[in-house]
């Protein structure tokens, strides 16, 4: 008896064509937007272009958090925020992964940020595949979402002497992501 199934594509995430971005409001009159410069993933789909159920994991290195000023990222590492130095990842792992139209998808999977995991749901769109110079077939996404900081524990807080909020509550997620198919 044969196996009809079909092998599952496996990709892997190549960091130096991809990008982690978030966005936040500061005195809610301006944004700060940061990133983080490590991180790794994986994707499982069912063909070379078509992600509909496909399965997604990802992990960023909380300690390479940039946001172009230094003091600013290094209270972001410690126990008012992140305090990388008991949670060193921020890990996402996809539940679903559907095509809502054409080259777009829903991506629904678990959040895990410090001790807390949140389902979350992301928008993704395929931005096509290609092959590079040296024969490697990739795969473009750009990924968008908003999170709320405090319902994973991001619960730090001040207030200026005019009343002023210094850090928002909802984080805009912008991630432009290539995967190399692996062989």
């Amino acid at each position: 008896m044969s196996d009809t199934t079909a092998a599952a594509t496996k990709w892997t995430l190549d960091p130096t064509h991809s990008e982690v971005q978030f966005k936040i409001k500061h005195l809610v009159i301006s944004t700060v937007t940061g990133s983080f410069n490590t991180f790794a993933g994986t994707l499982e789909s069912n063909s070379d272009d078509d992600f509909d159920n496909a399965k997604v994991e990802f992990s960023l290195d909380v300690d390479s958090i940039n946001t172009n000023q230094e003091q600013r990222d290094a209270h972001l590492r410690g126990e008012d925020f992140f305090d990388s130095a008991k949670f060193p990842h921020i890990k996402f792992e996809s539940t679903s992964f559907v095509k809502t139209s054409g080259n777009e998808y829903k991506v629904t999977g678990n959040l895990t940020v410090k001790d807390v995991t949140k389902p979350v749901t992301l928008e993704a769109e395929y931005g096509g595949s290609a092959v590079d110079f040296y024969g490697n077939h990739k795969a473009g996404f750009e990924v968008i979402g908003k999170i709320n900081r405090k319902e994973f524990g991001l619960t730090w807080g001040a207030v200026t002497e005019a009343g002023a909020i210094v850090v928002g509550e909802d984080v805009k997620l912008l991630f432009n992501v290539q995967f190399a198919k692996q062989a």
